[in-house]
């Protein structure tokens, strides 16, 4: 990948990361210590998080503002809020309640514990019905 966000080595240690490999085996492949290992793949996490961060953003700017998630809602109660909100301004969300649920968490894990929403979540939506979370 060329320009990208991440190093080759930030690339190299993913891809065994993904093949379930230990910090330690891949530190032994790439002759290199665990401790660097461990850097190398923090940083590459902060690259891919702080990517999809910038990339939310530009898909936000196609996008309404369509509710603010307050901190302290069920999750379970999120999908209907976001329903009605949609329903109101005549658009189809494009997510079915499980869906909706699971793209909420993988956006915003720190959002999330447990069932409950432990901070306030704007809500964007586009014309065609696809969800953001800001």
């Amino acid at each position: 990948m060329k320009d990208g966000l991440l190093t080759d080595r930030q690339m190299e240690v993913l891809r065994y990361r993904k093949q379930g490999l230990t910090q330690q085996q891949i530190a032994d492949i790439i002759s290199t210590s665990k401790a660097n290992v461990c850097t190398i793949e923090k940083s590459a996490m902060e690259n891919i998080r702080r990517a999809k961060e910038t990339l939310e953003f530009l898909y936000t700017l196609d996008a309404t503002q369509l509710t603010t998630i307050l901190s302290g809602t069920d999750l379970f109660e999120v999908p209907a809020i976001i329903f009605s909100e949609a329903e109101k301004i005549n658009i189809k969300v494009k997510y079915d309640t499980i869906s909706l649920i699971n793209r909420l968490r993988e956006s915003r894990p720190q959002c999330c514990k447990a069932r409950c929403m432990c901070e306030d979540v704007i809500v964007y939506i586009t014309d065609r019905g696809e969800l953001y979370f800001g």
